[in-house]
């Protein structure tokens, strides 16, 4: 299906794309079409069957909500390689911002490392906890940007390992959950309950990404800034009393 994707970079074995908020990365229940595989399979020759009928190239993803840099692989060779890239947390650089609230209070300073087992929710299997007694280790570190009005923070994560949710359920698990998160997050009233609703969805860019190209061997790095939607909740937050 063909589609207008926002091409940061692009050569014969990968490419990297900005992607927008609200795109499936790839065919799951419930999006049979209309996912950023689709619109991939329209831009690349030869590019089904790649890793995966379902999910040709796809070497990580974002959540559906979450706007930002990824790479996508483009032939068999170059999808195995970024794939053990991704499992070396030295391999691959991923930060992330996101605005928060309530933020990590002032006692504990403005940088941190949250460490902890991670699994499947023990109650709710659609979710992911941080509060397991079992599962694999997850490291995220995080950093206040800009303390904002509301008890809110702008913060910038770097990710160590990539579960899946893990910045949204270390946040909210540590009491600090990503404004607009409406699986981790929580019901605000009155005024940040108005400014979360200027976003629509959770408060999650995946900035900057960086890594070597695995076939020419140079490193390269993408940065990209928050969406106008983004944008917009902070310029609200930062006018808010």
């Amino acid at each position: 299906e063909a589609m207008a994707l926002a091409i940061l970079h692009e050569d014969a074995h990968l490419i990297v794309i900005d992607k927008p908020a609200g795109l499936v990365v790839h065919p799951a229940p419930g999006h049979a079409t209309g996912t950023l595989v689709h619109g991939l399979l329209a831009h690349v020759q030869d590019f089904g069957g790649i890793g995966g009928e379902l999910r040709p190239g796809i070497v990580h993803r974002l959540d559906r909500d979450t706007t930002g840099v990824m790479v996508v692989a483009k032939d068999e060779a170059t999808l195995t390689a970024l794939a053990a890239a991704w499992q070396d947390k030295r391999a691959v650089e991923r930060e992330y911002v996101a605005v928060c609230g309530p933020a990590p209070p002032p006692k504990l300073g403005d940088v941190g490392t949250i460490r902890t087992l991670y699994g499947r929710h023990p109650v709710d299997r659609k979710r992911f906890s941080s509060k397991v007694a079992t599962g694999k280790p997850a490291v995220t570190h995080w950093r206040v940007v800009e303390r904002l009005p509301l008890a809110t923070a702008l913060v910038r994560l770097r990710l160590e390992t990539g579960r899946t949710h893990q910045i949204r359920v270390h946040m909210s698990d540590h009491g600090w959950p990503l404004v607009g998160d409406v699986v981790y997050g929580r019901r605000y009233d009155g005024a940040l309950a108005a400014a979360a609703a200027t976003l629509g969805r959770q408060a999650l860019h995946a900035a900057r990404l960086a890594f070597v190209h695995p076939v020419t061997g140079v490193r390269l790095e993408f940065e990209t800034p928050p969406p106008p939607d983004f944008q917009t909740l902070l310029q609200t937050l930062r006018s808010s009393p």
